[in-house]
C-alpha cells in the first residue's frame, strides 16, 4: 500500500490524478459504449511540436529510472514510460491500479531526460505518454536462479504505438511484434487499420508475484474494445491474453492474434550481391499445430507483389511465427538475428473455424515489417457484432510443445534437371531438408518415401537421401517440378516410412514469377 498511495507517488516525483473506481468488467462496458458512438482519435497534443521530436531528437529523450512506477516497490517489476514523438503521435493515458482504484499518471517533462533545446520542452503537462515497458526484475531473473539484470537498463515486454507490443525470449533480445488486433491487412483497395490502446492500466503487484498484469482500451475506426493482459517473465515470456470486441462497421479481414515480422531473405533465394549478410530475417518460417493434429511448416518469402494465403482450419490447437535458424555463421550481423525470439500463439477456451492466415509484402531492406500472421475467424464481421477471444502467447527460442516428428531445417532451390546433362529450361529443384530424433531410427540401407503434392505442375527426379554431414537423423527430399505459367504453386511434402509418419508437413508457396 505504500508503494501506491498518492503521498508516496508523489514523494517519489510522479503525479497522480483522481482516484476511480475500475472493474474489468466496467472496462467492457466501456468499450461497447464507445464503440456506439462514431469514432474519435486521440487527440495529439501539440502536432506542430511533435513533428520536430524526430529520430535523433526522440533516440535522445530518456526516461529517468529513479522516476520509474514502483522504482523501490512494491512491485518487483518497474516501469519506464516512452515519449511522444513524430513517429509517435497519439498519447495513450497511463494509470497505476491497486484495489480497484485507478489513478491517472499525469505526464510531466521532468520525468525525462533530455537536451535543453528539445522540442519536448514545449509540450504541456499531461500531454501523455507513448508507451510504457517492464523494468527486468530488482530482485535477479526469475528463470535464470543466481543471476541479476541491471533494471534501470534492461526491460522485457515493451508496448509502443498503434495496438502494437513485444517481448524478449530466452536469448535476451526483441525482434517480431504482436498486436491487439489486425483490421483489413492486405486487402486491395483498402488501406489498413491501425486501431489504438488509448487507455492503459498497471495492476500494482505483489512483491513475490511472479507476473503483472495490464488492462488496456482500444479504439479506431471499425472498433472498440477491452484487453486484459497477464504476464510472466520466466525463461522467456508468457502472455495470457483476454479481449472482448465491440464493431463500429464491417471489416473484411477481421485478424485475431496478430503476429508482425521482418523476412527479406534466407538460404531459399536471394538475389545477387543484394547484401552482405548471408540471411536477414527476424522469422524463417509459420508453424502450425491444426485441429486434426497435423504439424505444418511454411518458410516465409519475399514476393515480387502482396500475396494472402490462407490455411483453413477448424479449431486450431496453435500457430506461430517462428526463428529456427539459430547459427551465427549464417548472419554475421551485429544485431543478433540468431537470437530472436520465437512467438507462439496457443489457443484457449473455444476454438471455432476460421483459417490461419499469412501476409507476405514484398521488401527490399530489413528496415520493414513484411510479414503478418494472424487467426481470422469464419463467417462475415459486421457492424454491430461483438466477439470474445482468449489466448496465450509464448515468446520462446522455439515451441512450447514440440513435436517428435522430424522437421524442417532448410529450404534450397536450384535448376531442374540431373548433373552432367544440359538442363532444361522451366524446371525447378527443390531440396528440403528435415532432421529430428524420428528420422535416427531408419535402418542402415533403407530410404523413407517422399509423399509430394503440388496445386499445378508434375513431379519428377523425386527420391530422399541422407545429408552427407554425419548427424543422424538428417534426411533430405529432391525434387523437380515443372509447370507453365506465372502463378503462385502451392506445394506439400513429407517423408513416410511405411504407414508411419516421420516428419511435419512442408508448405512451400513456389513463386515462379
Amino acid at each position: 500500500a505504500l508503494g501506491f498511495s498518492p503521498a508516496a507517488l508523489a514523494q517519489q516525483g510522479l503525479t497522480l490524478g483522481s482516484a476511480e473506481a475500475f472493474s474489468f468488467d466496467g472496462l467492457k462496458e466501456r468499450a461497447r459504449d464507445l464503440a456506439a458512438r462514431p469514432y474519435q482519435a486521440p487527440p495529439s497534443p501539440r502536432p506542430d511540436v511533435l513533428e520536430r521530436i524526430d529520430y535523433d531528437a526522440h533516440g535522445k529523450i530518456r526516461f529517468k529510472p529513479e522516476m520509474a512506477l514502483w522504482a523501490d516497490g512494491p512491485s518487483p517489476w518497474p516501469v519506464t514510460f516512452f515519449h511522444l514523438g513524430r513517429y509517435f503521435q497519439k498519447p495513450a493515458r497511463m494509470h497505476v491500479l491497486d484495489n480497484g482504484q485507478a489513478r491517472e499518471i499525469v505526464y510531466n517533462e521532468r520525468y525525462f531526460d533530455m537536451p535543453a533545446d528539445s522540442p519536448a520542452h514545449e509540450l504541456p503537462q499531461g500531454a501523455g505518454f507513448a508507451g510504457f515497458r517492464f523494468q527486468e526484475s530488482r530482485s535477479g531473473h526469475p528463470g535464470r536462479k543466481g543471476e541479476k539484470l541491471d533494471w534501470k537498463k534492461n526491460d522485457w515486454v515493451a508496448f509502443l504505438g498503434a495496438s502494437y507490443f513485444r517481448a524478449i525470449g530466452e536469448l535476451y533480445q526483441y525482434g517480431l511484434s504482436a498486436r491487439g488486433l489486425a483490421i483489413d491487412p492486405a486487402v486491395g483497395g483498402k488501406a489498413e487499420e491501425f486501431p489504438d490502446f488509448t487507455h492503459v492500466w498497471l495492476e500494482t503487484p505483489k512483491e513475490a508475484s511472479e507476473h503483472v498484469v495490464v488492462y488496456a482500451l482500444l479504439s479506431g475506426p471499425s472498433v472498440a474494445g477491452a484487453f486484459r493482459f497477464r504476464m510472466h517473465r520466466g525463461k522467456g515470456v508468457t502472455m495470457e491474453i483476454e479481449k472482448a470486441l465491440w464493431l463500429r462497421r464491417d471489416v473484411e479481414r477481421l485478424g485475431i492474434a496478430p503476429l508482425t515480422s521482418m523476412f527479406w531473405y534466407s538460404e531459399t533465394a536471394k538475389a545477387t550481391a543484394v547484401d552482405w549478410r548471408p540471411e536477414v530475417h527476424d522469422s524463417d518460417g509459420l508453424a502450425l499445430w491444426t485441429g486434426a493434429g497435423e504439424r505444418a511448416w511454411r518458410p516465409l518469402n519475399n514476393p515480387g507483389r502482396t500475396i494472402a494465403s490462407s490455411f483453413s482450419d477448424n479449431a486450431p490447437r496453435g500457430f506461430g511465427l517462428m526463428q529456427r535458424d539459430r547459427e551465427i555463421g549464417n548472419y554475421l550481423d551485429g544485431v543478433f538475428y540468431e537470437r530472436r525470439p520465437s512467438l507462439w500463439v496457443e489457443t484457449q477456451g473455444a476454438r471455432g473455424t476460421g483459417p490461419v492466415q499469412l501476409m507476405a509484402l514484398p521488401t527490399d531492406d530489413d528496415s520493414h515489417d513484411s510479414i503478418v500472421a494472424m487467426w481470422v475467424p469464419d463467417g462475415p464481421a459486421r457492424a454491430g457484432a461483438s466477439y470474445a477471444f482468449k489466448y496465450k502467447l509464448h515468446w520462446l527460442a522455439d515451441e512450447p510443445f514440440p513435436s517428435p516428428l522430424g522437421r524442417v531445417v532448410a529450404t534450397r532451390l536450384g535448376n531442374g534437371g540431373q548433373p552432367g546433362t544440359t538442363r532444361p529450361k522451366g524446371v525447378r529443384k527443390f531440396m528440403v531438408e528435415f532432421k529430428g530424433p524420428s528420422l535416427e531410427t531408419i535402418p542402415f540401407g533403407v530410404k523413407p518415401e517422399v509423399v509430394l503434392s503440388a496445386s499445378r505442375g508434375a513431379f519428377s527426379y523425386v527420391f530422399a537421401e541422407a545429408v552427407p554431414n554425419d548427424v543422424p537423423g538428417h534426411w533430405r527430399a529432391q525434387f523437380d517440378l515443372t509447370a507453365e505459367g506465372n502463378d503462385p504453386i502451392e506445394m506439400r511434402c513429407f517423408l513416410r516410412g511405411g504407414d508411419q509418419v516421420l516428419t511435419e508437413t512442408w508448405l512451400y508457396q513456389y513463386l515462379p514469377f
